[in-house]
């Protein structure tokens, strides 16, 4: 089975929205970040919304409909909808909002099609920025994030349902349709609206009028939320919202690749070799042999006495066979390399150790996924030429190949020079030579190198300037509460795995899908059983795909704030939880039904709703993989087997991910484990970046040593502790603050004083200067 519909991360179409086609791929993506949005039990609200609009609109306007108004009467309106807003009842002020709401929908009920009921969201939602739409419903927001009545009522009742969280999902909604509407950028927008995008990542981004960043609110209500707290709380919203108001301010992969070529270059580093983008998005998904490709080679092959001369076409025969093996595991295409009893061991060990560390639900068997039943072809396989990325080679396996080869050559080292050959054969020379044509120096060596000078010279080198950007801002205010955050992101996980059970200890997801009354009917239990299963999707879509934004920005901006989210990660078993995903069958957790297409939005607005059945249900999802960070923590949760068993979905980009983190624990599996995998082996080489000296096929030097790592996290540990320590642990009396000793200098500063002091100023000197006795000869002593 092959995922039709991949996860959308980057902050902008990789198209050209002026062209027709592109103008249709373009409105797709929006649809799709749009639908996400509202779960199926929501779809009575949209008539709701409507009938509050037209009632109040009725009211100010005789005889127009909304798209009938010149844009200065739309302006007049919404600035009486938000005057509407500022009233007591609570009631009045729902409705109201229900009403902007309508109109950030796109005002579906003047429209003829989804295409015009998209056009007109994204008017309508930059004409409600305009008017300063999002900072009254931020301060609305802000009132239901601190009502307590709401929160106690909640904590009271033994189910909560869809109707406790009202207000916060009207209100997360127009915050979600404006973000998403403004952040998606087109070739055609005016330039009013490129400015009022650029205005508004900024007003996300920093923090204006004494508050915090808005991505910080939505990550307290997360913790509001898995705390117990506000059980209320429509998480599937927050967490969209959250994930998109990140993807908006600091960008999506895209800009992150624009980001990473900026900056190297001021450091004055060579530019990547690759775009690792467009490398990942040329590279095709391997396929299993299909039948008849083999049935046609094994009938047309020339028996094996008249191939001994003809090497060139046995080796060509071995190349197709071992490139396309990596399937060959516990299903029909395997005709060698059986399953060791290691290798299941392994795997029934691997799932004791999950539940374990998680407390999930009972061991599952791990069954083979029964054969594609999809007609078989006889299609042929492409192979690339050569290796899709470029090698790379760090200073430091320089120094060890030189190191080596001196001391077998000459008797002695020099240290850190590389330069010098005097002594070492021709062959060492090419060698190096080699070497340092693949030499590579990256950010991270940069800026772990600039942090050793600064912790050796706190005092010459002075104080670091760090530049104020949208990520720096961002982690200054999570640092804090940064283990809370990874801890409460992964509980929801946790929750919306889809091995998990319902524990009496586990928070409740399902607040914001489940009706006021339960379905009675089959139909209306199916239909509410694919509403959860795709409500827990995007919940794992939308958590997967924040975790992964901020640890790259967060690699980007500095290593050790990436390498602190990781740690907080790992120790709260991120890695065995995400392994959970992968621990089950996978091609038919990918392949699963779990939507139905005329309910979602705006189709559901637009058409009559059909009679549902059971063949209605259409819904692809596609799991993406984190990388791992720490190959020998993968070894731990013996997680070869489940990740071996991922490659059988043919998806080029989930396939690299899992060599990837194959990759980096094969040195720490043993020898018997790489003799028995080595179609695996050769897929790795195949797909995934080499370093020359890397010896990750081999592990000579680790087997005698292969849990010797701890050493290595603690020194990290200490250097990300004493980075967050001297860049944000600031004491306003340090001992290494400077001392003016200079008396004109002290007497020539300029303070900052209040406006009112000099109305005061006579009577200050009175009280704290000429009233109070100066004894000179004693001060003069004391110093």
């Amino acid at each position: 089975p092959t995922p039709k519909s991949p996860l959308i991360f980057t902050s902008s179409p990789a198209l050209h929205p002026g062209s027709l086609n592109g103008t249709r791929i373009w409105r797709l993506n929006f649809r799709s970040c749009i639908v996400q949005l509202y779960s199926y039990t929501e779809n009575p609200e949209f008539t709701t919304n409507r009938r509050c609009f037209e009632e109040d609109f009725k009211t100010q306007v005789q005889g127009e409909e909304w798209l009938e108004l010149e844009e200065d009467a739309q302006k007049a309106y919404v600035m009486g909808l938000l005057d509407r807003l500022e009233v007591v009842s609570r009631e009045r002020r729902l409705k109201v909002a229900r009403a902007v709401l309508y109109l950030a929908q796109g005002t579906f009920g003047e429209c003829d099609s989804e295409v015009d009921v998209l056009h007109w969201s994204r008017y309508n939602c930059f004409l409600l920025y305009q008017m300063g739409t999002f900072s009254a419903f931020l301060e609305l927001l802000h009132m239901e994030i601190d009502n307590s009545q709401a929160c106690s009522s909640a904590l009271r009742k033994p189910a909560i349902s869809i109707a406790d969280s009202t207000e916060l999902r009207v209100l997360l909604n127009v915050l979600y349709l404006m973000v998403e509407n403004i952040r998606l950028e087109r070739e055609t927008d005016s330039c009013g609206w490129r400015t009022a995008r650029e205005t508004f990542r900024t007003e996300l981004s920093f923090s204006t009028h004494n508050q915090e960043p808005f991505a910080l609110l939505l990550f307290s209500m997360v913790t509001k939320f898995c705390s117990g707290l506000a059980p209320h709380f429509p998480i599937k919203k927050v967490l969209l919202l959250l994930w998109k108001v990140v993807m908006f301010t600091l960008g999506g992969f895209e800009h992150l690749q624009a980001l990473k070529v900026q900056k190297r270059a001021e450091l004055g580093l060579p530019p990547l070799a690759e775009d690792s983008i467009q490398v990942v998005k040329s590279m095709r998904a391997a396929s299993p042999p299909s039948y008849t490709l083999d049935l046609g080679e094994s009938q047309l092959a020339p028996p094996p006495s008249k191939l001994r001369g003809r090497r060139g076409s046995r080796r060509q025969l071995l190349t197709k066979q071992d490139s396309l093996d990596i399937y060959n595991e516990r299903d029909l295409f395997k005709t060698e390399e059986p399953a060791t009893e290691e290798e299941e061991e392994s795997a029934s060990d691997g799932e004791r150790t999950l539940d374990g560390e998680l407390d999930l639900l009972e061991q599952d068997p791990l069954v083979p996924p029964p054969p594609s039943q999809a007609p078989l072809s006889a299609e042929r396989v492409a192979f690339p030429k050569g290796l899709p990325w470029t090698p790379k080679v760090r200073q430091k396996d320089i120094e060890h190949f030189l190191e080596m080869s001196r001391n077998k050559f000459i008797g002695f080292t020099l240290g850190q020079d590389t330069d010098t050959l005097v002594g070492l054969p021709r062959p060492i020379h090419e060698s190096v030579k080699t070497l340092k044509q693949h030499k590579y120096v990256s950010i991270a060596d940069v800026q772990i190198k600039n942090e050793e000078e600064l912790e050796k010279c706190p005092m010459s080198l002075g104080e670091e300037v760090v530049p104020e950007t949208p990520c720096e801002i961002l982690y200054q205010g999570m640092l804090y509460s940064l283990p809370q955050y990874m801890i409460a992101l992964l509980k929801i996980l946790l929750a919306a795995a889809p091995t998990s059970k319902a524990k009496t200890d586990s928070i409740n997801i399902l607040a914001d899908v489940l009706p006021e009354e339960m379905p009675i009917t089959v139909l209306q239990s199916m239909k509410l059983g694919i509403d959860v299963n795709r409500h827990k999707e995007i919940i794992v879509k939308s958590i997967s795909a924040l975790l992964l934004l901020l640890l790259k920005h967060f690699k980007l901006n500095h290593i050790y704030q990436f390498e602190y989210v990781s740690q907080h990660l790992v120790f709260a078993n991120c890695i065995p939880l995400i392994l959970k995903f992968f621990n089950q069958n996978i091609l038919s957790y990918i392949t699963a039904k779990n939507g139905i297409s005329v309910l979602d939005y705006p189709c559901c607005t637009i058409q009559d709703l059909p009679e549902l059945t059971t063949e209605s249900l259409i819904l692809i999802y596609l799991l993406h993989p984190y990388p791992s960070l720490n190959g020998q923590m993968l070894v731990v949760f013996k997680s070869a087997p489940i990740l071996k068993r991922a490659l059988k979905v043919k998806q080029a980009m989930l396939q690299l991910y899992v060599l990837k983190l194959l990759k980096i624990q094969t040195k720490y599996l043993g020898r018997q484990w790489r003799k028995s995998n080595m179609k695996t082996m050769s897929a790795i080489y195949q797909k995934v970046r080499h370093r020359m000296n890397d010896d990750w096929a081999y592990g000579n030097d680790i087997d005698a040593r292969p849990w010797d790592f701890q050493a290595e996290e603690c020194t990290l540990r200490a250097n990300i502790e004493a980075f967050n320590s001297r860049r944000y642990d600031r004491p306003q009396d340090s001992e290494f603050s400077p001392v003016d000793n200079c008396l004109q200098s002290v007497l020539g500063q300029r303070l900052d004083l209040p406006e009112d002091f000099h109305y005061s100023y006579e009577l200050w000197l009175e009280r704290e200067v000429f009233s109070q006795p100066i004894c000179w000869e004693e001060l003069l002593q004391n110093h």
